[in-house]
């Protein structure tokens, strides 16, 4: 599992090109860009959402699930009252934080396994002490 709280998204993109043995060319080709601006790629902590939507289909997976397992694990609990505030003046669209992918579960998981305990658990990334009870249940 990468680190999820320090993302350096250029090295995820190098180690699984070279996971997949795709040709620079192709890449090159691809993303329309020189070999040495994508050794700067590979060196990048962020890339532009362009660039990045790129990869994501070169590579056949989404690099912005990345970011967004971040903030359900990292973003700070929003009272109800502030939530819906922010609810209504905002334009764009409005996800639920409560869906926790397979990834995520396995991360908590870990976390468990290594002696987190489910109290920390809960303080540390705001998830519902049911939800992991029956993580560790199913899993």
């Amino acid at each position: 599992m990468n680190n999820l709280k320090n993302i350096h998204v250029g090295h995820m993109i190098e180690k699984e090109v070279k996971k997949r043995h795709i040709e620079m060319s192709r890449i090159c080709n691809f993303i329309a860009c020189t070999e040495i601006e994508l050794m700067n790629m590979y060196q990048s902590k962020s890339l532009d959402a362009d660039i990045l939507l790129r990869w994501s289909k070169i590579l056949e997976y989404d690099l912005f699930r990345i970011y967004s397992q971040h903030l359900i694990l990292y973003a700070p609990i929003v009272g109800a009252e502030r939530k819906i505030r922010k609810r209504k003046s905002s334009t764009l669209p409005q996800f639920r934080k409560s869906i926790y992918t397979q990834e995520i579960i396995d991360f908590i998981l870990e976390q468990f396994r290594s002696g987190m305990t489910i109290t920390q658990i809960m303080e540390r990334y705001g998830i519902p002490r049911a939800t992991i009870h029956g993580w560790i249940y199913k899993y």
